[in-house]
């Protein structure tokens, strides 16, 4: 018989993870449903499958049906995958109901912990990843660093060039970096008149 102790502390858990967590930090509300209803599916299959006799191979099969789903309707980050996941392992958890009967509740409430710490904002403040495409081709690292870090106001930690078009002239690249506070300073590049001016002034000066 199902344990309605373990069940219901399925439900607070996943509430906690996905309204507590998850849609405070990322207000994606079409994920909501995604992570409510794999919770309960999961729950409700793996306590089925607790209270009668299967073999290895059922529940094998179970996490092979569970390991080739994809969300093809639109692109997910990894952090969402990370909950994903995590919503995935709260209903296992709770409907396989392990021995002792605090056993389920504490992984838990371990689990929703570990994901509160980990994605918590104030742990990688400042931190930034995307994609960028630079309308021009670098003949080194160091230049493109030199001239991401002034695009971005930020301290370059790492770049991946993905592409590099010749012909449009166009490089793109994946650039992990670190925003500079807002009173940093920062090297503002002379417009192009004033350069001309300061070269018409040198030539001045040597005639």
């Amino acid at each position: 018989m199902p344990d309605l102790l373990i069940i219901g502390a399925d439900i607070v858990a996943i509430s906690v993870l996905v309204f507590g967590v998850y849609y405070r930090r990322h207000r994606r509300r079409d994920m909501l449903l995604a992570y409510i209803g794999l919770n309960i599916g999961v729950l409700a299959v793996s306590t089925v499958l607790s209270g009668v006799t299967v073999g290895v191979g059922v529940g094998l099969g179970l996490f092979g049906v569970l390991s080739i789903i994809r969300l093809r309707s639109s692109e997910i980050s990894q952090e969402e995958v990370a909950y994903y996941f995590a919503s995935l392992a709260l209903g296992l958890l709770s409907g396989l109901q392990p021995d002792p009967r605090w056993l389920a509740p504490a992984l838990c409430a371990l689990l929703v912990a570990v994901i509160y710490v980990v994605d918590h904002p104030a742990l990688h403040a400042g931190y930034r990843q995307q994609t960028i495409t630079v309308d021009a081709v670098y003949p080194t690292e160091e230049d493109l660093t030199a001239r991401l870090a002034e695009l971005l106001n930020a301290r370059i930690d790492r770049i991946v060039v993905n592409q590099t078009d010749l012909v449009r002239d166009l490089t793109v690249v994946d650039v992990r970096y670190r925003v500079r506070p807002v009173d940093a300073p920062t090297a503002t590049p002379l417009p192009q008149h004033q350069f001309e001016d300061l070269r018409f002034v040198g030539a001045g000066v040597r005639k």
